[in-house]
């Protein structure tokens, strides 16, 4: 009985894990998020923002005055200023970067600072 119990928490545990994001469609005013099974896990209106990028676990839209975190079934995770940010330049895995003037920024998916330097 207890073999069966923890069976069921684990593979409980397994269906339970986010999938990475594999890829986002944009297609009819929305942007449709897909993991790496190919399956559906969420949309954005495309009203919301401009496609910055995606990583693995997150996707940035832009507008006027900021960008918008969100994760892979389309729940806000963060708002960040572009004054305070600067311009997106890339994003990849589960981080982005951004330039403000002579500054390069790294930031996680959640966006906290992760690392800054001179642009040289």
């Amino acid at each position: 009985m207890r073999t069966i119990l923890l069976t069921l928490l684990l593979l409980c545990c397994l269906n339970s894990q986010a999938q990475n994001i594999s890829y986002v469609e944009a297609k009819n005013s929305w942007y449709h998020i897909y993991d790496e099974d190919g399956k559906k896990t969420g949309a954005l209106s495309s009203n919301l923002g401009e496609l910055a990028g995606y990583g693995t676990e997150f996707i940035i839209l832009k507008t006027k005055n900021w960008y918008y975190l969100y994760d892979g079934k389309g729940k806000k995770l963060k708002g960040l200023s572009r004054s305070t940010i600067g311009e997106v330049i890339a994003v990849t895995g589960k981080t982005f970067t951004s330039r403000h003037g002579n500054w390069i920024f790294t930031w996680d998916k959640d966006g906290k600072k992760i690392s800054s330097h001179s642009a040289r």
